[in-house]
């Protein structure tokens, strides 16, 4: 047989490349608005790939061969992982959701649904490889000269010098600008990405060691005059003294409320509820990776999550200044009820840091097969095994804030046929599909426990916040959402979708519908302002939502944000009521509806910075809130 002469790392690198762009082009499905954007895409994965195999040739034939085949192995895995982790989330993982790996036990079904079955020839070249490597072993390896050595590693440096000018080229201070881990991905790749992400993780446990609270002045100067604004005096006080009953909507999204679903209403109960509700239609969810925990954390303390991992795990341990320790300074006894593992999202650890002073976690319920689906207790029978301990908690001298998290509307966004009242949706894609069902189910179970709360007198004593935590369906169904929506799916409405409900119900009160711009970073000072808790020596990002003396955007976490006339994501500026773009370059244009974007930009980076440094560094530990003990 005639022998093979193209080394066996060259033939590894050109395999691991090629199928390396093809996950980027058509599985994470990249953006790509120009064509140095696809240059760098398509040279990435082979200037990646070669460093990684060419450092083989540094070894003995054996262990060449050796180092290929787990190379290939372990960085088929590394993409795979990635994969899973997108389809339902379209983000890469970072570096501290691997040490919340406690997470996964609970996981179930929601990662086995996330696996296809064609994932398996995302490792056809590992299998080519290792049979290559095993038949014409000593063939495709050699013993390489020092000289042949130096020139390969200073080529392979030199390639990846220049796909990263190339990408500071097409993306000035990429590495600066670091909230968009598509932006790194399709610049950098995936595997310096990783490398990347590592040192920042690095970076930020760093932070606290050398914080001293120095840094904390320029930050409270910046929020007492941006963001500590004066609440508003006709809601002032108005649920003075009341229960606030705070209820988390799994993955409910704005796009169903007040919707059809093949004719049939898909949330009629807060449809109705909305009517004699104060009611948010332009509210955003702002959470990042930790998803459920994220949107606590906002609520909680307003401020920004982490743009890597999850507080609730990263820095659970920093000195905050909640909303439960806040108000159980005012004469609130404070509650969390959720039917899951107390561990999950390290809620025992995080919730005793932030003053609460109960957890009802899933040791209260009697969970069991029939009453139980996906991630535990159906939304029904958890609102209803509540009521004895909320009959409790109302029967106490003191009034009471508990906050309840739902769990049946969550991926995989499972139900029976017994529990599903509306058909699914038909469409390519079973999420959404049955993501209809679920959210119908959990419209019926708040509805039932309305009901209870009437029953048992608890209502009228109390007010009542809904608000959805974060999006359920990412733009990884894109084509089904556009199906639904009967439009094109663009980055403008990606953001659009982020909207997410909020509802104020308050007893008595007729409501009212607000259309500005509010996000989850502005409940915590609502929630004061409602109460009459004075909140003037608080640092927070958020401002009361019913005020007039508002910020006039919302930033997420990746960098986007909205105002009342535009959307800014991944460099574009939209038109928010037409959601047409606006031409020319927002950072430099004199055009002034081209530079419409433009006055936000810094400040909305400036201020998930000085969030990111509060939580980095700890710096609360450094300052006296003056609070009551």
């Amino acid at each position: 047989m005639k022998k093979l002469h193209m080394p066996l790392y060259i033939i590894a690198a050109l395999l691991f490349g090629l199928k390396t762009y093809i996950i980027y082009r058509f599985i994470f499905d990249i953006t790509l608005e120009n064509t140095m954007q696809e240059l760098i895409l398509i040279i990435n994965p082979f200037v990646t790939a070669f460093f990684i195999f060419v450092l083989s040739i540094f070894f003995n034939e054996r262990r060449q061969l050796k180092y290929i085949k787990y190379a290939m192995l372990l960085g088929s895995l590394i993409l795979f992982f990635n994969i899973v982790f997108f389809r339902n989330f379209s983000d890469f993982i970072t570096i501290p959701l691997l040490f919340q790996g406690s997470n996964a036990a609970d996981l179930g079904s929601s990662v086995l649904g996330l696996i296809e079955v064609w994932d398996i020839a995302l490792f056809l070249d590992v299998a080519i490889v290792w049979i290559l490597a095993r038949k014409y072993g000593t063939t495709l390896t050699s013993t390489f000269s020092k000289r042949y050595k130096r020139l390969a590693v200073v080529l392979s440096l030199l390639m990846i010098a220049g796909n990263f000018t190339l990408a500071e080229i097409e993306r000035p201070q990429l590495f600066q600008r670091t909230f968009d881990r598509e932006y790194l991905v399709k610049n950098i790749g995936i595997f310096n990405y990783h490398i990347y992400d590592a040192i920042l993780h690095s970076k930020s446990k760093a932070q606290r060691v050398f914080a001293d609270g120095n840094e904390l002045t320029e930050i409270s100067d910046y929020m007492k005059e941006e963001t500590t604004t004066s609440g508003s005096e006709e809601m002032e006080g108005i649920a003075e003294g009341k229960n606030v009953i705070f209820i988390s909507l799994e993955s409910l999204q704005s796009f169903v409320i007040n919707n059809t679903m093949n004719g049939e209403e898909v949330t009629p109960f807060l449809n109705d509820l909305i009517g004699d509700s104060y009611y948010f239609e332009n509210f955003y969810h702002q959470t990042e990776q930790g998803k459920t925990s994220d949107s606590e954390f906002i609520v909680e303390n307003s401020l920004y999550p982490s743009p890597r991992g999850a507080v609730y795990f990263t820095h659970s341990s920093n000195d905050f200044h909640s909303l439960p320790e806040i108000i159980g300074n005012n004469g609130y006894y404070s509650t969390v009820f959720h039917s899951n593992n107390k561990s999950f999202w390290n809620r025992d650890v995080m919730y005793d840091n932030l003053g609460y002073d109960h957890f009802y976690s899933e040791t209260a319920f009697e969970v069991t097969e029939e009453n139980s689906v996906g991630w535990g207790l159906k939304d029904k029978p958890f609102f209803e095994q509540s009521m004895k301990y909320l009959q409790q908690l109302n029967q106490k001298e003191q009034p009471f804030y508990s906050k309840f998290i739902t769990l049946t509307n969550h991926y995989p966004f499972e139900l029976s046929e017994e529990d599903a009242t509306i058909d699914p949706y038909d469409s390519n894609s079973n999420t959404l599909n049955h993501y209809f069902q679920t959210v119908r189910y959990m419209d019926e179970a708040v509805e039932e426990f309305f009901n209870h709360l009437k029953e048992t007198g608890v209502y009228d004593d109390s007010i009542i916040i809904l608000m959805g935590d974060h999006y359920g369906i990412s733009d990884f169904h894109k084509k089904a959402m556009s199906q639904y929506l009967d439009t094109e799916y663009t980055d403008f409405q990606h953001v659009q979708l982020q909207r997410v409900p909020f509802i104020v119900h308050i007893p008595g009160e007729e409501g009212k519908t607000f259309s500005k711009v509010a996000g989850q970073i502005d409940v915590k000072p609502t929630i004061l302002n409602l109460l009459g808790i004075d909140d003037s020596n608080d640092l927070s990002f958020g401002t009361d939502l019913f005020s007039d003396e508002r910020k006039d955007y919302v930033a997420l976490r990746d960098g986007s944000f909205i105002t009342e006339d535009y959307v800014y994501t991944k460099d574009q500026c939209y038109n928010k009521e037409t959601g047409e773009l606006i031409q020319g370059n927002i950072e430099s244009s004199d055009d002034d509806e081209a530079n419409a974007c433009g006055p936000y930009m810094e400040q909305v980076n400036q201020e998930l910075n000085y969030s990111d440094q509060i939580v980095f560094g700890d710096l609360f530990r450094f300052y006296d809130f003056g609070d009551e003990e």
